[in-house]
């Protein structure tokens, strides 16, 4: 048998790798299909999804590094100049510590600077090159210029010297601004203001510590009993004689020396300079920081002083400084009004509807009105306290006034001691909603409402409704029919309900018999020419039209009479006689007399 050849060989490998492949691929395909049929399958089987990562967002703004490279450089630089503390063993981590902050400056002017949006023309310029050019512009980029001036140059002959370094405390407006945006955005900016007058205060000690030790070393260490002695820890010890130096507290050795002296003399001045400028400051934030509770103090001792002075009773006083103290605690104000008064009108709105929108859109009375009149209720709305105890409504008076319950609860009272409580109203709830549209009597109030507790009430008074009203029409009406159901819902069966409109005056009784008996009779004419001759005025008379034809028989025409001012008409016919009396006012009395 002779041997197969290597084509023949290789022809059949080939052949049963591509039955491989044919199968590899049929299953595959199966594969595929039954995961497009199994969703579940399909889920299971496919692989996990990799997590999106978050888009990244370039910051706005550096400033809190600025500011915080501000600060190394103005406290370290005076400390590495007159105190041993940089040595050639750690001056490369003074250099490192010096140059990242150089970098922070650097990226703050060539990338965060020139991006800042400004205001021309009242438009908000986003331009990219008019951003740059406003920012090159300004006095901040020439001070920021400056505070990158390459002094370190002279490091090569002078060594490394920190105070060749003094221009970056040019950087100053960064940190003045990065504070103004902190007061802004801070809840108690008092606080901060505080910490910031305190902090500037220990700046001044820490740069009169830093010379003290300068002028010790320029004497010689421990040469008189005035300069440092070399013991210690040196930078505590200098900050300990600024302090008893610039507060002027006493107790220090007498300086000997002429430059001791000058040096003791120039400290007293500049300490009680600038211990006054710090105390004047701290006086403005904390007066600043307390200046709402010394107007409540001012008023409360004026109302005080003007009730003793009128001899109010105790129990009427005791009220009314309950009444302050809460109305402070509660709202730390005691009218909010005037803060609000200050306001744009559009801001008083936002305020209004954050506060109070979602409780006036709860009262049943105000549904399916104007929302733009809605948000001009919103700013009458008025906030008042009643104490405990205190009547928010009494029965029978004249209502004028739509109560809402910010916060607290009032009972509906009645009985002979009214001491029976029919319901509680708690917050969010509305009373007295239809006093502000009620009128001709309808508008008096049906019951009595007394505070539970500290009661605060929103009140919205008919006056302000009225002038919103004048613009919604619409709304008017709506309102106007809402009101009148409610009345109608409100009265008793046998009580008669007061129409908003009142009906048309019947025509008197007597009056209609005469004109049905003048019709049977044929006197219409005769009953319009009575009419007509009464009316006369000053003697004048009249004579009255020949009356129709009647279908019965023919009348003669009215004799002319004429009526003196107080005397009686009379009209007589053989079947009827009408006479008309005056009476006081203008009234009249009509009779009819038939024999």
């Amino acid at each position: 048998m002779r041997p197969p050849s290597l084509p023949g060989v290789g022809s059949v490998l080939l052949q049963e790798r591509l039955l491989q492949l044919v199968q590899m691929f049929k299953g595959r395909a199966e594969r595929q299909k039954e995961r497009l049929l199994d969703l579940d399958e399909s889920e299971e089987d496919s692989p996990p999804a990799t997590p999106t990562v978050a888009a990244y967002r370039f910051p706005s703004s550096i400033d809190q590094f600025t500011v915080a490279a501000w600060n190394w450089n103005v406290w370290l630089i005076p400390v590495r100049w007159a105190f041993p503390y940089q040595t050639a063993a750690n001056v490369h981590l003074w250099l490192m510590a010096d140059y990242t902050c150089d970098f922070i400056y650097i990226t703050d002017i060539l990338v965060f600077q020139p991006r800042l949006q400004f205001i021309r023309g009242g438009d908000i310029v986003c331009d990219k090159k008019d951003m740059r050019e406003n920012y090159m512009k300004t006095e901040r980029f020439k001070m920021d210029v400056l505070s990158l001036f390459p002094l370190e140059i002279l490091y090569y002959f002078t060594g490394v010297n920190s105070l060749l370094r003094f221009p970056r405390m040019l950087k100053y407006m960064a940190f003045f601004e990065f504070n103004d945006r902190m007061e802004a955005v801070m809840k108690k900016a008092y606080i901060y203001r505080v910490i910031r007058t305190s902090t500037y205060l220990l700046y001044s000690l820490h740069i009169n510590a830093c010379l003290f030790y300068v002028g010790s070393v320029y004497e010689g260490l421990g040469s008189t009993k005035w300069v440092y002695d070399g013991k210690g820890n040196a930078y505590i010890r200098c900050y300990y004689f600024a302090v008893k130096t610039l507060i002027t507290i006493g107790g220090l050795p007498d300086p000997t020396t002429v430059f001791e002296i000058c040096f003791q003399l120039i400290n007293y001045f500049v300490g009680v300079f600038a211990f006054s400028i710090m105390i004047g400051q701290m006086r403005d934030v904390v007066g600043a920081a307390t200046a709402g509770e010394s107007s409540y103090r001012a008023t409360m001792d004026s109302t005080m002083k003007y009730m003793n002075s009128y001899n109010i009773p105790a129990p009427v006083q005791n009220r009314i400084r309950t009444w302050y103290d809460y109305t402070w605690e509660s709202q730390g104000m005691l009218d909010e009004q005037e803060l609000l008064v200050q306001l744009p009108v559009k801001m008083r709105l936002d305020i209004a509807v954050d506060v109070n929108y979602a409780i006036i859109s709860k009262v049943a009375l105000f549904q399916g009105c104007d929302r733009q009149m809605m948000f001009d209720l919103l700013t009458r709305l008025k906030s008042v306290v009643y104490l405990p105890g205190d009547f928010v409504c009494v029965k029978g008076e004249i209502g004028r006034q739509m109560y809402i319950i910010q916060q607290g609860a009032v009972q509906v009272v009645g009985g002979p001691d009214l001491q029976t409580v029919f319901v509680t109203i708690r917050a969010g709830a509305v009373f007295g909603e239809i006093s502000l549209l009620a009128g001709g009597g309808g508008n008096r109030r049906t019951a009595d409402v007394r505070a539970l507790g500290f009661a605060n009430l929103f009140i919205l008074d008919k006056k302000d409704l009225a002038e919103i009203l004048v613009h919604y029409p619409e709304s008017q009406k709506l309102l106007r029919k809402k009101a009148k159901t409610m009345l109608s819902k409100d009265k008793k069966p046998d009580e008669k309900v007061k129409e908003v409109v009142p009906p048309r005056a019947e025509t008197p009784k007597m009056f209609s018999a005469a004109l049905k008996m003048s019709q049977q009779q044929g006197l219409q004419g005769t009953f319009s020419a009575l009419r007509k001759t009464f009316k006369t005025s000053e003697g004048t008379a009249e004579v009255s039209q020949m009356p129709p034809p009647s279908p019965v028989h023919r009348r003669s025409p009215i004799p002319r009479v004429t009526v003196q001012d107080g005397e009686d008409a009379v009209s007589e016919t053989p079947s009827i006689t009408i006479r008309m009396t005056p009476r006081l006012q203008g009234e009249e009395t009509l009779s009819v007399e038939v024999p």
